[in-house]
């Protein structure tokens, strides 16, 4: 998910070599914990044969990469895009592209599945930075093991803090870092696990499937908490999903296939082999698997790898946020781009600043990343049985699919992905219950945004005049007119807006150029530019501009509404006044809302940032003119 857009037609390799910094920067990072995490919880201790007990977690692993990763994401997923975008909005788009695919009651089931997995992507993109970070500088530890667990938890606290400091500058600089130093990490990855493979090639057995289910037969429920912790291995395939539409399915079949999938599966029987030949180094065998001289250079390479898993998680969060916001889920917020050039690089500094402090109260309320590995889970396991039901949907609503083609693979993914919803919950009171409540109130959020909007626009409707009442006025031309543009913003596109109306009451005048102008956000990702904009004449310099957007792109309306008037009128720039209604809410208007719902409605309006500010136009170009509303 991160902020740009690339060129499909470039070079696959270059694109999968971009990927690769991208997309599979939270998955690559996995081995940090991961097993460890498994072999702790499966009560795994020196002096024990131990084979079971390690070869059922890595068989378990292996099959999970190559189940979701391989077959579900990149198999099947990866098709269900809309205009070659992935992700839970996507997917909604997806199935609203065809006509009565969803009868009204299903589809208000869907917006709500769809509405609670981007809140779980939310409580995600929390949690990992903290525990990959975290995990990273644990390292430091092998080094020397008297170095106190509170100097790790500053240390990553301070390089959590520094990460959010320098997105307000951008990314596009150490960007193009990204893919050549995650080749560097999963050939690092797949050498130290070779390494140990080598010295105990035996461990290749655990590849087979019958270690794995094995282990869950003998272990009954205890094997269902392992399957909390195998999740670890494949945390990230939401965001490779939702990462499609920046570099296409190709490149990222390639960057997968060719090199972090071996190097992954390398690196986890390597921790095996060394922890069947040497027990004790259970406690962290990531780190041990490494030569002890190229320890500290691999502590430096894992911190740089988190730091990229994290950069990729928090730009996925930046652009989930835009999308939710121009499909009307949440309050308009700040967006910077940071790169002129390219739509896709933004910056939200209250989303940044709301996922520092969660990252920092998380690294000081868990202090270790195997206390954290607990909290982490549970929204992405829920993440990715929601999409499976979503991918049904599609299947067999647009895709046309007979259930016998779609529903063995979907039943497969749910037997895995219930499981790791499962073993998840086991860890509820462990921390498991911070990702859900946290998902819960994001949903909650925006359930409450959708519906004082719906009974705003009904209060706004009430008062709504035609546009023949002013046209009426300016044929009998008894109203001053003086010269320039006055474009008034509008909700809708029919009637006249509030903004003109109380312009009239309180100026009793009008511009020679006289625009109502309406920014429309559509259920699709990209609108083309020849669906930009639909100009309507009403009178003479009197206009109606409907300008469309899909809910992935930024808005540039002084441009676009330059270019879809200057074909009709001339139009100054400079000379155009945007004129945009502030709405004053009371709470003792006609909606059934509970009072408390109508309370938070008007408290998150208030940081709503108007659609003038929200579409970057001129400050010294717009005038807001205050009307009271009750909803």
């Amino acid at each position: 998910m991160a902020g740009s857009t690339h060129d499909h037609h470039a070079n696959p390799w270059s694109l999968a070599l971009m990927g690769l910094g991208v997309v599979f920067g939270d998955i690559g990072t996995s081995p940090l914990y991961a097993l460890r995490e498994c072999l702790h919880h499966a009560g795994f201790r020196a002096g024990v044969d131990g084979h079971e007990m390690v070869y059922g977690p890595i068989s378990l692993m292996f099959w999970s990469l190559t189940i979701m990763v391989s077959l579900k994401y990149l198999g099947i997923l990866s098709r269900a895009t809309a205009q070659g975008e992935g992700g839970m909005f996507a997917l909604l788009s997806l199935l609203r592209s065809k006509k009565n695919a969803l009868a009204p009651k299903q589809s208000l089931i869907i917006v709500a599945i769809v509405l609670f997995g981007a809140a779980l992507l939310y409580a995600d993109g929390m949690i990992t930075p903290a525990i990959s970070v975290l995990s990273a500088v644990e390292g430091l530890k092998q080094l020397r093991e008297s170095i106190p667990q509170t100097l790790i938890m500053y240390v990553s606290i301070g390089i959590l803090i520094g990460l959010f400091l320098v997105q307000r500058h951008g990314t596009a600089r150490i960007g193009v870092a990204f893919g050549p130093i995650m080749v560097v990490w999963f050939l690092a990855l797949a050498l130290s696990g070779l390494y140990r493979v080598i010295e105990h090639p035996e461990v290749i057995a655990a590849l087979s499937p019958h270690w794995g289910i094995g282990y869950l037969l003998h272990h009954g429920q205890h094997g269902i908490v392992i399957m909390g912790m195998v999740l670890l291995a494949v945390t990230g395939c939401e965001a490779l999903y939702a990462d499609i539409g920046h570099f296409g399915a190709p490149p990222l079949k390639r960057a997968w296939f060719f090199l972090a999938y071996p190097a992954l599966v390398l690196n986890y029987l390597g921790q095996g082999a060394l922890v069947i030949t040497d027990p004790a180094a259970v406690e962290h065998p990531f780190f041990r698997v490494v030569p002890q001289g190229c320890l500290a250079p691999m502590i430096i390479l894992a911190t740089a790898a988190t730091i990229i898993a994290s950069q990729a998680m928090i730009t996925g969060v930046y652009s989930l946020t835009q999308q939710a916001v121009q499909l009307g889920y949440l309050p308009r917020l700040r967006i910077i781009h940071t790169n002129p050039d390219v739509r896709g690089q933004i910056y939200m500094p209250q989303v940044n600043f709301l996922l520092m402090v969660a990252c920092v109260a998380l690294v000081l309320n868990f202090k270790t990343s195997g206390n954290l590995a607990a909290a982490y889970g549970l929204s992405v396991s829920m993440e990715m049985l929601l999409t499976s039901v979503l991918l049904f949907m599609v299947a067999r609503r647009i895709w046309s699919w007979p259930v016998w083609r779609i529903a063995p693979a979907v039943i497969l993914f749910m037997i895995l992905e219930t499981g790791y919803v499962a073993g998840s919950l086991t860890k509820l009171f462990q921390g498991a219950w911070f990702p859900l409540l946290t998902a819960a109130g994001i949903w909650m959020l925006m359930r409450i945004w959708t519906q004082g909007r719906a009974a705003l626009f009904a209060a706004l409707q009430e008062g709504r005049l035609p546009v023949e009442h002013l046209i009426e006025e300016m044929k009998k031309e008894r109203m001053p007119r003086v010269p320039g543009t006055g474009v008034f913003m509008s909700a809708t596109a029919d009637g006249l807006p509030l903004a003109l109306l109380h312009h009239l009451k309180h100026n009793k005048s009008l511009h020679r150029q006289v625009v109502l102008l309406t920014v429309r956000f559509e259920n699709e990702p990209y609108v083309s530019r020849e669906e930009r904009f639909e100009v309507m004449e009403y009178h003479t310099e009197f206009y109606r501009v409907i300008l469309r957007y899909g809910f992935s792109e930024s808005a540039r309306v002084l441009d676009d509404l330059h270019a879809a008037l200057k074909s009709r009128t001339k139009v100054k720039k400079e000379a155009v006044t945007f004129y945009q209604s502030r709405e004053v809410l009371l709470t003792n208007g006609k909606s059934k809302m509970a009072p408390w719902r109508k309370e938070l409605f008007v408290a998150l309006s208030r940081i709503s940032r108007p659609a003038t500010g929200y579409f970057d136009l001129p400050p010294r170009q717009v005038i807001e003119l205050g009307i009271q509303l009750a909803v």
